[in-house]
């Protein structure tokens, strides 16, 4: 299992994500943070399970949720860039790239 660091935004739009949906219904934000949870162990034990979508970049789906992961496998780590809802703004975390790249 590989360790999973957080860039800060990443991490900023995750918890945004948990407020918005505990919003919308009692208990939902829970929920997303959850099947988020499960959905890193995914990356963490398995990265090379998920597509490139961009350069070294990958993506894992969110299940029942519109979001998905975005991340990279670096030698000693797995760095989430983007914990990003598909439908707005599609690829606004493009130039996260560059900050790492």
């Amino acid at each position: 299992m590989s360790i999973i660091v957080f860039d800060t935004d990443a991490r900023s739009e995750f918890l945004s994500s948990v407020e918005y949906y505990e919003e919308c219904r009692a208990g939902l934000g829970r929920r997303f943070r959850e099947v988020v949870e499960l959905a890193v162990n995914s990356v963490a034990n398995n990265p090379f399970r998920y597509r490139v979508l961009h350069k070294s970049f990958r993506r894992c789906l969110i299940p029942k949720f519109p979001h998905a992961i975005i991340f990279s496998i670096e030698p000693d780590f797995i760095l989430v860039i983007a914990v990003a809802h598909v439908k707005r703004k599609p690829g606004y975390w493009n130039d996260r790239i560059e900050k790492y790249r």
